[in-house]
């Protein structure tokens, strides 16, 4: 092939994928009136030559503290400019500690903050747990670090916190906030998260991933937290399809999955995995445990008007033990029986017995209820959003299973 036809197919490639390339980032190129900022404890302006002060420059404020009830300010910026990396670490990693920890971020001046956190969930894996993984938008390297490179604009005003709601003081916190001062075009969205748990789902109701919210935007994607009931055993949790409400929808969503697993991009069970936009870090069926992420890079979902996410609460088992489970009178609802064809048993017009083993045979999905969180990622075409508060730090860190 010459180098002509080589070059072409590049072109080519890179017009269908639509994903940047080395060549398309014009690394060689200077732009105007864009200066580098790092935020960090050695120099917590940011400012031109503030940097490296303390001790005569020889690493003299690489850390701090945070004691127990306080909070401290990892950026407080003005002026305009994009938060481009977020890179910390700190002293306890405890499953409590990831979930007492609050980071919150405002923008542009607002009092109530667009991002209000978990610190452990905020960085791609929940169950306030850390292990190694890569994704596109978070990772840590050996299950000790967080980094995120989701771009975060700003205007006028910039302002990151991390809160320690704990009872105990943290000794150490590292932090790295590289942020590039640029000026915004008007119609600029802001980043915002939301997060929830549910310590027991309702039969029959789905988990909302993220609540409607008014506006415009874009949903970026979601990493969500199972700790599964021990009543279902270790029968597979992840049968509920995730649904997307855009713009006006109601009673049915424009956008549906056909599994949890299906949603993240496996199939037939989850293992452990992490990709670039789908990923399941953390996936044990014997302890009931699944944090599994997705992130819409290159399939975005946009909305003008207004947008809800869920995801249904519903597990499947082969007809026998789901008839052992009912008999031993564990919460669930059956709504469909998989054989050689699909039976629906909702619409059924007479009802089921479903104890009787001449009715119910095949894989059997069912309503269930387990322990689900989740941290929702999106942009916003404001620096506020109608969401409620971050709940409190007793249910944030209930029931929670210490790492192995």
């Amino acid at each position: 092939m010459s180098l002509i036809h080589k070059l072409s197919l590049l072109v080519l490639l890179f017009i269908i994928s639509g994903s940047p390339t080395l060549f398309s980032q014009e690394l060689y190129q200077l732009p105007k009136n864009k200066h580098t900022k790092w935020v960090s404890f050695e120099n917590i302006s940011g400012d031109k030559g503030q940097g490296g002060i303390e001790n005569k420059g020889a690493k003299g404020h690489a850390f701090d503290n945070i004691k127990a009830g306080t909070s401290v300010n990892l950026v407080n910026l003005e002026g305009s400019g994009t938060i481009k990396r977020i890179w910390l670490t700190f002293s306890d990693r405890s499953p409590e500690m990831l979930r007492s920890l609050k980071i919150e971020m405002f923008w542009d001046g607002s009092d109530k903050p667009a991002v209000s956190v978990p610190i452990g969930d905020f960085f791609g894996v929940g169950l306030g747990q850390r292990v190694p993984f890569e994704s596109a938008l978070f990772s840590d390297p050996e299950g000790r670090s967080f980094n995120c490179i989701i771009p975060m604009p700003f205007k006028t005003e910039a302002k990151i916190t991390v809160t320690n709601e704990s009872q105990k003081d943290l000794e150490a916190i590292f932090f790295d906030v590289d942020v590039l001062m640029e000026e915004h075009q008007e119609n600029v969205l802001y980043f915002h998260t939301y997060w929830s748990r549910d310590l027991h789902t309702k039969l029959a109701e789905d988990f909302k991933v993220l609540p409607k919210i008014k506006g415009s935007g874009r949903f970026l994607g979601t990493n969500i937290g199972v700790f599964t009931d021990p009543v279902y055993e270790d029968t597979w949790f992840g049968e509920g399809e995730v649904k997307i409400y855009l713009d006006g929808d109601k009673e049915y969503p424009s956008l549906v999955g056909s599994g949890t697993e299906d949603y993240i991009g496996t199939a037939y069970g989850q293992g452990p995995f992490s990709h670039q936009y789908q990923g399941s870090p953390i996936a044990d069926a014997k302890k009931g445990e699944y944090a599994f992420y997705r992130y819409h890079i290159p399939d975005p979902v946009f909305f003008y008007e207004d947008m809800e996410v869920t995801i249904q609460q519903i597990g499947g088992a082969p007809a026998e033990k789901v008839r052992e489970m009912i008999k031993n009178g564990v919460p669930m609802k059956p709504i469909s029986v998989s054989n050689k064809s699909f039976h629906k048993l909702l619409e059924m017009p007479q009802p089921v017995d479903l104890t009787h083993p001449n009715i119910l045979k095949g894989w059997t999905n069912f309503y269930r209820s387990d322990d689900v969180s989740a941290t929702a990622y999106f942009f916003l075409n404001a620096p506020v959003s109608i969401l409620p508060e971050l709940v409190p730090v007793d249910i944030r860190t209930s029931n929670l299973h210490e790492k192995p």
